[in-house]
């Protein structure tokens, strides 16, 4: 096993709030926050970022391994679920205590990363995905999050 991070760069966040679903209308949640969510540990979240930062960066500590398949990634906030590993980015909103309520996330697919960007990774020790967090109509991004909406990088770590 070889120790590799994971970091994510974003931009575009969405703002504080998350737009109504028609004109005139109240908005749906405010004091909109993200942040990475641990495996199996919905409620620790690592470095919440306000919904309106001008852009928002998390390093991951993992380890990867050689199997038949390629290369693997393992580490508390690499997700595997059915076979598939991925990241969990958390939406949610921010109470006047500071208590984070989750209502929707997004999977940063690890699984769909070229072969060769991943083996580069491993070696070089740094695995980079840059992406925007604002979906089509100007909220949070959410679901499954692959290639062309993140970009996965190798680079020295």
């Amino acid at each position: 096993m070889a120790v590799m991070r994971i970091r994510i760069d974003a931009v575009d966040l969405p703002g504080l709030t998350r737009p109504a679903p028609a004109e005139g209308a109240a908005p749906i949640h405010g004091d909109l926050h993200v942040a990475v969510q641990r495996r199996d540990r919905p409620a620790e979240l690592l470095d919440p970022q306000p919904g309106d930062a001008s852009s928002a960066t998390w390093t991951l500590e993992c380890t990867t391994s050689t199997s038949p398949a390629g290369t693997e990634i393992r580490g508390p906030y690499v997700q595997d679920r059915l076979g598939r590993r991925f990241i969990y980015l958390s939406w949610g909103t921010v109470d006047a205590s500071g208590v984070f309520t989750m209502f929707r996330r997004a999977k940063l697919m690890l699984d769909v990363i070229p072969a060769d960007v991943l083996a580069a990774a491993a070696r070089e020790g740094l695995l980079v995905g840059h992406l925007g967090l604002t979906d089509a109509q100007g909220g949070p991004l959410c679901a499954r999050v692959e290639p062309p909406h993140i970009t996965w990088t190798a680079a020295r770590g």
